[in-house]
């Protein structure tokens, strides 16, 4: 275990790639360039917040025991071996093409290598301008580094893929932001998060090379992540493999958000990432009562591209424009469509699995696609709240006492909103009649089904009015929910924190920051 300040970090990207190393912050298109050199603007005072003691393991790291340390989380101190930088990328934005976008506040210090020879990019979100930070500030505030830093190591212990958050901390400086982009603006605490992963690298960054004609950049670029990232991808058709894994690893991604019901909000490409994490945690949520039109962000009104229901379609949309984007690599543009019309056959094939697991068969079948069809028309109509309608499943009996309706539906109450009308208590009780047949011809026992149930539904989610709580607390000096979500977010399949079982609140449906939110960071 090492003091952060005593790592030797390596810098492959910037090493590899040509960059624009002026320094300079002033906004600017960079064509030809791959990054510009980004050192992080000094703040007032450094001070720790939240520190991921699991993944400071893995990366064989101390908690900072010292300022020099501290101040290194918070853009304060840059080590001679980091050479910081803001990469270049464009996107798709809301199905449009924005052109060229960039690391507007984010910061990457270096790669860190550990023992075993495990490479991670460490980035700052939140450090301050760099080139391609437009007309804003650089900077970040605390609500939503909090968000960031909770629900990045949530989403970790939830088995979903994703990028991690080492540490928190703030900064000592009030930011000014404008919440809802209402005219509202106001000044909040800012917070920088330490952002880890494998690589940040993401779709924007061969769409911008391909939108600008760049096709030796391109090559080098997908040249360069097949050989860091997928090793074991070799020959003539090594693209087409590469783009392969890309698609399969996205669906697998959507199907993990949607078995746990997470909604990310702004699925535009340059937040899509080649190696299939969940990536930038902005105005995202967890779905309380099962809505497949639910969006968490305002700025997604009243189109709802990114609701809930729409992931699944949007990520194959996606790739689409990543695979447009690296058809000037490539002769021969049929494997292409070819490869990415196998999405729908992977997702489908991984989501009906999921969805067996879930609601604990023992195998899944053709035959049981009607059952999951009916599942989804039914909690789409009833609504319940879907980590809780999940966990009731879990200690139905089907079969016992299937006959004695209100029993039956009384079992799933504490799910419920609102009241059942005569017509969705009709459709709740024809599913469960239906479930309780197939369960009867599972060939694993009760307890089996049950195993398999628990370990794919979770019993705990970061629910964001729980957040809201958190952070309005946080802003007053009071920490006490903050580290009881910590220590609850590390075990989301046990029953150990049931004080936060409960469905949303009343009040917490129309207030801000809990049931809507937007991109101000």
């Amino acid at each position: 275990m090492k003091n952060l300040g005593n790592i030797e970090f390596k810098n492959d990207f910037v090493s590899n790639f040509k960059g624009d190393e002026s320094g300079s912050k002033k906004p600017r298109q960079t064509p030809g360039m791959f990054y510009s050199k980004a050192l992080p603007t000094p703040v007032e005072k450094v001070t720790l917040l939240a520190w991921s003691d699991e993944l400071a393991n893995e990366l064989e790291l101390e908690k900072p025991d010292n300022q020099k340390d501290i101040d290194i989380l918070g853009g304060n101190f840059v080590l001679p071996s980091m050479k910081p930088y803001a990469a270049c990328y464009g996107g798709h934005q809301f199905g449009n093409w924005a052109g060229q976008l960039g690391d507007g506040r984010a910061i990457t210090l270096g790669e860190l290598v550990t023992s075993k020879g495990k490479k991670w990019e460490l980035q700052l979100k939140g450090p301050g301008p760099t080139a391609y930070s437009r007309r804003a500030d650089g900077r970040a505030v605390l609500r939503s580094s909090v968000r960031e830093y909770l629900m990045s190591e949530a989403m970790h212990y939830l088995g979903v893929p994703t990028t991690r958050a080492l540490s928190l901390v703030s900064t000592g400086e009030p930011v000014m932001r404008d919440m809802f982009y209402d005219g509202n603006a106001a000044y909040e605490p800012g917070a920088i998060v330490m952002r880890v992963a494998p690589t940040f690298i993401r779709f924007g960054n061969f769409e911008i090379l391909a939108s600008r004609g760049e096709t030796n950049n391109l090559r080098q670029l997908i040249d360069w992540t097949i050989e860091k990232y997928f090793p074991h991808i070799e020959g003539e058709d090594k693209i087409i493999k590469w783009y392969k894994e890309v698609v399969e690893s996205t669906a697998s991604l959507m199907v993990e958000w949607l078995r746990v019901g997470f909604v990310h909000g702004v699925m535009n490409t340059d937040n899509m990432s080649i190696l299939g994490l969940t990536i930038d945690y902005g105005p995202y949520s967890f779905v309380d009562n099962y809505d497949l039109n639910f969006t968490p962000n305002t700025t997604d009104l009243p189109g709802r591209r990114y609701a809930f229901g729409r992931q699944a379609s949007v990520a194959k949309w996606n790739l689409g424009c990543l695979g447009g984007a690296i058809l000037p690599v490539l002769s021969n543009k049929e494997e292409l469509v070819k490869v990415l019309d196998t999405y729908d056959d992977v997702f489908w094939k991984k989501y009906y699995a999921m969805l067996g697991n879930k609601i604990g068969l023992d195998s899944v079948s053709t035959d049981d696609v009607v059952l999951f069809t009916e599942l989804e028309k039914m909690l789409a109509s009833v609504q319940p709240d879907m980590t809780i309608f999940y966990q009731l499943l879990i200690d139905f009996q089907p079969g016992i006492g299937i006959d004695n309706k209100q029993e039956v539906l009384d079992h799933f109450n504490e799910s419920f909103y609102d009241e059942l009308s005569t017509q969705d208590e009709e459709i709740l009780y024809n599913w469960l009649r239906m479930y309780s047949e197939r369960i009867e011809r599972n060939t694993i026992s009760k307890d089996e089904a049950s195993t398999k149930m628990k370990a794919t539904a979770p019993r705990f989610i970061l629910r964001n009015y729980l957040l809201h709580q958190a952070i309005e607390e946080l802003e007053k000096g009071d920490d006490t929910l903050f580290k009881k979500l910590q220590h609850a977010m590390k075990e989301p399949y046990s029953n150990a924190h049931d004080e936060f079982f409960k469905k949303r609140p009343a009040w917490a449906s129309q207030k801000e920051g809990c049931s809507m939110l937007s991109c101000s960071s």
